[in-house]
């Protein structure tokens, strides 16, 4: 009698407890951005930052970060001109970067992921002409929670450093150096 009034109390306590915890997990997004480095030896690279809450106290979650990216590099001579040759290369791919965070005590990861810009590859300039990242645009921007598999598609974004096109000493400067 005894073992089966443990058991029923047991039983009772697991069913009132149950919902409790089922519904403290509902993994959602809250915010998600993406941004563009525009300056430092960053420039160019995308920054995905997001807050993810319903994940659950103490939970370590997978993440990836990842786009569609295009990268136009060139060189640029001591003159501070694109010379019109076929020193200019643009280059597109899939970009992406991952990563895992743990949700710490209330439940929620708030973060960010950097992804690199499309390789220049073997592209490199003739000597006495500098290496530069023209511009960089990314489509198809998502950040996803590869652990609850959920996810987040986040607007395109583009910067132009130089208008490669028409340059002049004054606007060369603002050419970002090529990684």
């Amino acid at each position: 009698m005894l073992t089966r009034n443990l058991s029923f109390i047991a039983l009772a306590a697991f069913v009132l407890i149950l919902p409790a915890v089922a519904s403290a997990q509902n993994p959602h997004f809250i915010s998600a951005t993406a941004a563009i480095t525009t300056t430092g030896t960053d420039a160019g690279d995308l920054v995905v930052s997001w807050k993810e809450a319903g994940l659950g106290n103490n939970v370590l979650v997978n993440y990836t970060a990842g786009a569609d990216g295009t990268a136009t590099y060139a060189c640029i001579n001591n003159g501070g001109n694109h010379p019109q040759a076929s020193n200019k290369e643009t280059v597109s791919g899939p970009v992406s970067a991952s990563g895992s965070f743990a949700s710490g005590m209330n439940g929620q990861i708030t973060a960010s992921l950097t992804v690199e810009e499309p390789s220049p590859g073997s592209f490199t300039c003739p000597g006495g002409q500098s290496f530069v990242l023209a511009s960089v645009s990314y489509s198809g921007i998502a950040i996803s929670d590869n652990t609850n598999g959920k996810s987040e598609t986040l607007p395109d974004a583009s910067h132009t450093f130089c208008d490669i096109n028409n340059l002049t000493k004054a606007t060369v400067k603002n050419c970002a150096p090529a990684p």
